[in-house]
């Protein structure tokens, strides 16, 4: 590897200012990933002209892949900064943030449009008060692993970065607020609240506005499920649908 990293960062001073170009260069070190380059920026913000400039602002939190806070575009590729090494992408590096969200600062993003959908699923479990409500109910170990495959996601974004179907053509909620609304309902619990979750996603932006172009799946950092949910999810919207107008 070469004794440098050279960094082209894509920045923007705030969510009205134009965007530009910049470039860092950092010294190599084995292991090293594009968090640890960010904070040598951020510990020296002079750029690769030798001119002073302003640390980079990115997010991060857990640094463990867990999080999800630090997905970014990676040399075009949507992934997580803490778990992307550069011994893997090579010392050429491009930073960008998501497209698919409003640009706060730099490479940190407002992720609300997810965090709307995940309220309009009904993204939680109600309890009636907090006292003990004794043995929870009995889940069948199949139906668990189904349910944990899905509850690694960490609404990172990735899903909704690659979604062709999320533009501002189509009104499509997300894969990942798909999938958690399956998750919820797999759950006896969470199953109280089905048929508000699926009314919710026949609903304009539901998920029939998805066309299954699978790049969701492919491009989670956590292997999340994400096609077999929302096929699982349209079956239930089907039949829900059906037995609605039947009742009718």
């Amino acid at each position: 590897m070469p004794e440098l990293v050279n960094l082209k960062i894509r920045r923007q001073a705030d969510p009205e200012s134009k965007p530009y170009w910049e470039e860092f260069r950092v010294r190599y070190r084995p292991n090293m990933n594009v968090i640890i380059c960010l904070m040598d920026i951020r510990r020296n913000p002079v750029n690769s002209r030798g001119a002073p400039s302003t640390p980079v602002v990115w997010q991060q939190n857990c640094l463990e892949n867990v999080c999800g806070s630090c997905a970014m575009l990676i040399n075009g590729v949507a992934r997580m900064a803490c778990s992307t090494l550069i011994d893997e992408i090579g010392a050429e590096v491009t930073l960008e943030p998501f497209t698919k969200f409003p640009v706060v600062r730099d490479l940190t993003i407002n992720r609300g449009r997810m965090f709307d959908a995940l309220e309009r699923i009904k993204g939680w479990i109600e309890i009636n008060g907090t006292h003990d409500l004794g043995p929870g109910p009995r889940v069948f170990p199949k139906v668990q692993q189904e349910a944990y495959a899905i509850s690694r996601c960490m609404t990172c974004g990735c899903c909704f970065e690659v979604c062709p179907n999320i533009n501002p053509r189509n009104p499509f909620i997300g894969p990942a607020p798909v999938a958690l609304a399956h998750y919820y309902n797999l759950h006896p619990s969470g199953a109280t609240q089905r048929d508000d979750r699926l009314q919710a996603l026949i609903d304009d932006g539901g998920v029939m506005n998805c066309s299954n172009a699978q790049n969701c799946v492919e491009a989670c950092p956590k292997g999340v499920p994400l096609t077999d949910a929302i096929a699982a999810v349209k079956r239930d919207v089907t039949w829900h649908g059906l037995f609605a107008w039947l009742r009718e």
